[in-house]
């Protein structure tokens, strides 16, 4: 295709060029839709495809228009990628795009290019591992934790305290000043589940009484509108239930789980916290390992992958649209190292041939299957199915990085 193609930018991964298409070349599309109208239109006092050319072409000139300029830019677009030779990191975009009777069509064609990612540098850095130390505090509160789940909650005739479980009907009053009957609410009191002006209420109120008064809301209530506002609050307290722990004995080792006695549960709590200690570790290994990498290897990450990561992630804590920019806002370096990571992983497996074959494959999963007792079709089967196999290819794949950079590495034990 004849075109001519002015490069405007061309620094950096964003880049931008002016194309021009020769009239004759539109000319040729529009003869070419033209005729295709014209052997498929019915057009009234004439059998299909037999109406006139020109008759064709005044009913349909925009449509005919539209399909030739469209055909044009298509096959420009396939043109200018064969001449630049970029590979793009994201779909192109047209902009001012111009075309009038006898003068060429023009445009202008925002790219985006994958970067070139030569990472000279990836040996003889030191880092250090310092396992977290488990202390018998991090025990007793892991057990503690344990008895909290199996605590039981007994009622009591006494106004409520912090830690204690109300069910509460509550009413706030409207803009006319009037409280109805409101919902029922069951609160833990202390935590954070309502304001404390309704907390102390609450706790104010005998259970089986009704009280109202005037509660201020917070000056750093999430809805700016509300804070600091003041409203009346009907409070009936139904009941009060108040936690009872289980005693820590050998007895409640055995509630739960396989535990002969308080000491073995103490023991195998204590090993748990240790082996994720070492977990947390090596990740902060590996990261200390790519930051490395990453500041000794300057280079760009394409715009469109933060943004698209920073969407992903709105979208998987279902950030509001309110909230959307503020989140993106402070989010976006954290996105932007992502981005980085994935290709320093990436460029590495490739040029050192770490990528997960089929056979790294077969036996992660025959290793996840003699683990859960089954076989290992029934595994690969539920991953196919969640369509979670990508996902470890690239957690195998991450693996063998990460061992190799560990082996051309220092690790300073702490």
């Amino acid at each position: 295709m004849n075109i001519a193609i002015t490069p405007k930018k061309t620094e950096g991964l964003e880049r931008l060029l002016e194309v021009s298409v020769p009239v004759e070349e539109v000319r040729e599309r529009e003869d070419r839709a033209a005729k295709r109208y014209a052997s498929q239109v019915r057009l009234p006092g004439f059998r299909p495809g037999k109406a006139p050319a020109a008759m064709v072409r005044k009913k349909f000139a925009d449509a005919i228009r539209q399909e030739a300029i469209e055909s044009a830019v298509q096959d420009a677009f396939k043109e200018v990628l064969e001449r630049e030779k970029v590979e793009l990191a994201t779909q192109p975009h047209v902009h001012e795009l111009k075309f009038s009777d006898g003068q060429p069509l023009t445009f202008e064609l925002h790219l985006e290019v994958r970067p070139s990612i030569e990472l000279p540098r990836t040996v003889g850095f030191r880092v250090a591992r310092t396992p977290r130390l488990v202390t018998d505090d991090h025990v007793r509160e892991q057990i503690d934790s344990m008895r909290e789940q199996k605590a039981a909650w007994a009622p009591v005739d006494e106004r409520g305290q912090p830690g204690d479980m109300v069910t509460v009907q509550l009413a706030t009053a409207d803009e006319s000043g009037t409280t109805g009957d409101g919902s029922e609410y069951r609160i833990v009191l202390g935590g954070g589940q309502a304001i404390p002006g309704i907390e102390e209420l609450i706790m104010d109120t005998p259970t089986g009484s009704t009280v109202e008064r005037a509660v201020k809301w917070p000056e750093d209530f999430p809805d700016e509108a509300q804070r600091g506002t003041t409203k009346q609050v009907k409070i009936t307290v139904k009941d009060v239930k108040r936690k009872s722990l289980p005693a820590l004995d050998d007895a409640f080792a055995r509630e739960v789980g396989d535990f002969d006695s308080l000491a073995a549960l103490n023991k195998t709590v204590r090993e748990d916290l240790q082996k994720d200690a070492e977990r947390e570790a090596d990740a902060q290994v590996r990261q200390k390992l790519v930051d490395e990498v990453i500041g000794a290897n300057p280079f760009e990450v394409p715009p469109s992958w933060v943004t698209q990561l920073m969407q992903a992630y709105a979208e998987a804590y279902q950030i509001p649209e309110g909230e959307k920019e503020r989140f993106e806002r402070e989010f976006r370096p954290m996105a932007e190292r992502q981005v980085r990571r994935d290709l320093v992983v990436d460029t590495i497996a490739k040029r050192e041939k770490l990528e997960a074959t089929e056979a790294d494959i077969d036996d992660r999963i025959a290793e996840m299957a003699s683990k859960r007792g089954v076989d290992p079709g029934q595994v690969y089967a539920s991953l196919q199915k969640a369509g979670r196999i990508k996902e470890l290819e690239r957690s195998i794949t991450e693996d063998k990085v990460f061992s190799w950079l560990k082996e051309k590495n220092t690790i300073e034990q702490g």
